[in-house]
């Protein structure tokens, strides 16, 4: 039984229950109620201070949160039971939902001692990855979403594939615990993806909608087919948006949105989430379009490596607070691709570069800040303590502080902002004037209301403190009226006020006192008039947290109504934190405003990126060499070198300077002149999906497909090393064809790192196909990687020189260079001579063998001097006589080239002796 079918399996009433079900206790019947109402899910059952399981439920309780399985015995049997506290429940529920597990939490929802017979108990919450709310069980700086998913055509239970809508797709998201919506439509294929981007933590999926493997591990959830018919998904959408016709725009889409809304509110008890005050729909293409693979390529939010700080997001997140840090992370995640709005985050940035006082202000105040987003939910839900009010008052007291601090900065989007910030005196007046300044977790033993808000309150804790003072009197009193001095008045909670008399002075107690406790050296007492204070003590103060926790609930609840102005407050907070930490980073990191083409389409609307840096491998290591990018608009660039030379850092590194200039963010480099790309694509590593079925190979060529045929003139397209996977022949023709179809028939912006040394020669084939190369220097065996990049293509790999560095045994890497150094058939010694002639091109690159010792250069200024010696091969009998009998001209040119001090030579002066030496052999 795999996993998934083991956890099914615990749902559900016990079938040993249903056996003898009208025998059970009414407890135990009362949970395989429960049980059958809720059969998606393990129902934890509230039994005094712990939420109980029983039955198979049980034993996967305790399996997975590893507390003591026990057992309870009555008249039908032995039951399996296994229980956690209900003050500590959150880290078990944690285990249990990352066990994979949906929870009900079955809770008493009457008092036990106003029950008549059994307490009567209720399902209050489904806790499940993407609905939970409780603080402990969420990562702050994250959104946790619900996704749904319905494809268009249809009636929601048999959708046709004759409706026009058909391939139509909706995605609908709510993060439960802030009531955010976002729905989208869009083909098959781009919906797919906008999920992948999203990766909400569950899913419902709709009739007919075929899903694939994807690239992130949800929890699918099983839902009642009929909250995607479309009459059911409008009814439930009208009660968030009055005109539902108005917020999507397809059938798929109000299926979908319509069906998230449905589970939320019966993982949330069935009732309407009224923080949910905006249903937003957006179009994917409104974004730079990152696919999950490119998202993983670039390691926006998770590194390959075990580096702690070696994400994108990890290097920027200077954020102040948890709104701050999910804005950071949205926006990361969809980059926009509007030129104006791009242009008014990055104003709004250099402002707070300018003003070092404002981001300061800012970074404090907005430390300050609790996550109003998901404090308003909580107020909504009717969870919210009075502790909770409070965060939500301290929060909106920083307000005028935050308004105050951006007075002063120039820019449209950051007055839009404090336009924003309303500051909600009204709110802020109730809780201050309500709710006392620190108050007691609990919201039903009293001390919460502050003193003046309500006059019956007061009224009743007069009368209460009056009573308590009497009390307080009345020891003196009788010591007084006794004679005994050690006489001493008490209360506890089981037997009440009390007079305590020591056994010696028993003789002088009063004949009005009646005994109330005996101990071992005193004696206890009341008297009438001492009991009826108490009683109208305890009246006062049952009447005085009644009445606390009803004032407390009608503040809350005044609370609620507010929640669409707290949460456009909390939009604006999250922007302003966003735009400040951009700005920190900036400043911290010498990073440049990027400037934008201005709606060009020619070929000099390229990437052109002055000593660009990656923003991640420099803050990991202690030198940087910057590089430039200048790639024309279509163009292809070919990026040769070594492994380990820094070709695959290169190529990210343009891609993360584009894509930060489109979050609105400046970057690391000196300048940046960019385009605005509607995708970036990247093919980079590779790995097998054995489960998937796919080979490495296949992988590589699945992702090629998706580039190859979405890719657009606007788009970024990194590759590497493609073709790799399969013979050097057949790789070699899937590298070419694929570098000639995206210069010819796509025209997107391409780095392809390859070392495939053939295929560099696309670039005499081409126009917009051109080299680059990462330089090396070799000494004594050694080779130095210089990371620098170079025009043209590179000479050599130095494959066995990296293993070497790998600590390959000495025996395989000379064995190695003994296979690469000398060849065996004609064809190696052709490609021999080719790298030779490589070598020439390196040199002029500024590329330098510094001893040539099994150096190109050198062998083929040998070749020069004794070519007759080579021609020995029956293949090279077409030689000229120009090279098979010596000839003066060709020996001064080896003779200059043995002269020359290659070491001391900069690449300049390298290409005037290249240039000098060709006119003297033609």
């Amino acid at each position: 039984m795999n996993a998934d079918a083991q956890r099914e399996a615990v749902y559900g009433a016990p079938p040993e229950m249903l056996a003898v079900r009208d025998d059970l206790t009414p407890m135990l019947s009362q949970y395989a109620d429960l049980c059958e109402e809720h059969d998606d899910a393990v129902v934890l059952f509230q039994v005094g201070d712990f939420y109980e399981a029983f039955c198979g439920a049980a034993e996967a309780v305790a399996r997975t949160c590893e507390v003591t399985l026990t057992q309870r015995e009555d008249s039908t049997g032995t039951w399996p039971m296994a229980g956690i506290p209900i003050d500590n429940a959150a880290g078990y529920l944690e285990r249990l939902l990352d066990a994979g597990y949906r929870v009900a939490l079955a809770e008493q929802v009457e008092d036990a001692e106003e029950a008549s017979g059994l307490v009567d108990r209720a399902v209050t919450q489904l806790i499940t990855p993407g609905t939970v709310v409780d603080e402990e069980l969420l990562d702050a700086g994250r959104a946790t979403y619900l996704g749904a998913v319905a494809r268009g055509g249809g009636d929601g239970e048999n959708g046709s594939d004759d409706d026009a809508e058909g391939d139509t797709y909706g995605l609908a998201v709510v993060d439960v615990s802030t009531g955010e919506c976002l729905v989208t439509g869009a083909d098959r294929a781009l919906a797919l993806e906008e999920l992948e981007r999203l990766a909400p933590a569950e899913l419902v999926v709709g009739p007919d909608c075929d899903l694939p493997d994807l690239s992130f591990d949800p929890m699918e959830t099983p839902f009642e087919p009929g909250a995607f018919d479309a009459d059911a998904a409008r009814e439930t959408l009208s009660a968030y948006a009055p005109r539902p016709d108005a917020v999507v725009e397809s059938d798929a889409e109000l299926r979908a949105v319509g069906a998230a809304l449905a589970y939320a509110e019966y993982a949330q008890g069935d009732s309407k989430l009224a923080y949910v005050t905006r249903v937003t729909r957006f179009d994917p293409r409104e974004f730079l379009q990152l696919d999950a693979t490119a998202i993983r390529s670039l390691e926006l939010f998770e590194s390959r490596s075990a580096r702690a700080g070696s994400t994108l997001f990890s290097v920027l997140d200077e954020t102040a607070c948890a709104l701050g840090r999910r804005r950071l992370e949205a926006w990361l995640r969809r980059p926009l691709v509007d030129r104006d709005r791009i242009e008014a985050r990055l104003d709004a940035v250099e402002a707070l570069c300018d003003d070092a006082l404002a981001r300061a202000d800012l970074r404090d105040h907005l430390s300050s800040v609790y996550d109003l987003e998901r404090l308003v939910a909580r107020v909504s839900r009717e969870r919210a303590d009075a502790r909770d009010l409070r965060s939500l008052k301290t929060t909106l007291d920083r307000v005028p502080e935050i308004r105050e601090a951006l007075a002063g900065t120039d820019s449209d989007l950051l007055s839009d902002l404090r336009d924003s910030l309303d500051e909600l005196e009204d709110v802020r007046d109730l809780v201050g004037d309500a709710v006392v300044s620190d108050p007691p977790q609990e919201i039903t033993e009293g001390g919460v209301i502050a003193d003046g808000f309500d006059a019956e309150l007061d009224d009743v804790r007069g009368t209460a403190e009056a009573g308590r003072e009497w009390v307080s009197n009345l020891e003196a009193r009788e010591q007084e009226r006794t004679g005994i001095d050690s006489l001493e008045v008490g209360y506890n909670q089981v037997h009440g006020y009390y007079i305590e008399v020591t056994n010696p002075n028993l003789d002088r107690v009063p004949d009005d006192y009646q005994r109330r406790q005996t101990l071992k050296n005193s004696e206890r007492f009341y008297t009438p008039e001492l009991k009826e204070r108490e009683d109208e003590i305890l009246r006062a103060s049952d009447r005085a947290d009644a009445l606390e926790y009803d004032l407390f609930c009608e503040v809350r609840a005044d609370v609620a109504t507010e929640s669409a102005r707290v949460q456009a407050v909390a939009d604006a907070l999250a922007d302003l934190d966003v735009l400040r930490t951009l700005a920190d980073v900036a400043v911290a990191n010498d990073y440049a405003r990027p400037e934008f083409h201005a709606g060009d389409t020619d070929e000099s609307a390229g990437i052109r990126i002055d000593a660009g840096r990656h923003p991640v491998v420099e803050r990991a290591q202690d030198e940087f060499v910057p590089n430039p990018a200048d790639l024309p608009r279509g163009s292809v660039a070919l990026v040769t070198g070594p492994n380990m030379s820094g070709k695959s850092t290169y190529m990210r590194q343009v891609a993360l300077v584009t894509l930060l200039a489109q979050v609105g963010s400046f970057v690391p480099a000196k300048s940046a002149r960019l385009p605005v790309l509607d995708r970036v694509f990247t093919r980079i590593g590779a790995s097998d999906d054995i489960a998937g079925g796919q080979s490495t190979f296949m992988r590589e060529m699945s992702e090629l497909t998706e580039i190859l045929h979405n890719a657009t003139g606007d788009s970024l397209v990194l590759l590497d090393e493609v073709g790799r996977g399969t013979s050097t022949a057949d790789g070699l023709a899937i590298a070419r064809a694929a570098t000639e179809f995206l210069h010819d028939e796509v025209g997107a912006t391409t780095l392809f790192a390859t070392h495939y040394h053939d295929l560099t020669d696309a670039a005499d084939d081409r126009a917009g196909v051109f080299n680059l190369h990462f330089t090396a220097a070799r000494r004594d065996g050694e080779v130095t990687f210089l990371h620098s990049v170079a025009d043209g293509p590179s000479s050599s790999s130095y494959g066995v020189e990296v293993a070497q560095l790998a600590g390959v045994p000495a025996s395989v890497v000379e064995r190695a260079r003994t296979l690469v150094d000398e060849p065996e058939t004609d064809a190696d010694a052709e490609r021999a001579t080719d790298t030779g002639r490589d070598g020439v091109a390196a040199a002029a690159n500024g590329e330098v063998d510094e001893a040539a010792e099994d150096g190109t250069l050198a062998a083929y200024v040998d070749g020069l001097e004794n070519g007759h010696r080579e021609s020995e091969n029956p293949s090279r009998a077409t030689a000229t006589a120009e090279t098979t009998e010596p000839n003066p001209e060709l020996e001064a040119v080896a003779e200059a080239l043995r002269e020359a001090d290659l070491v001391d030579t900069t690449p300049l002066e390298a290409l005037n002796l290249l240039s000098d030496l060709k006119g003297r052999l033609e």
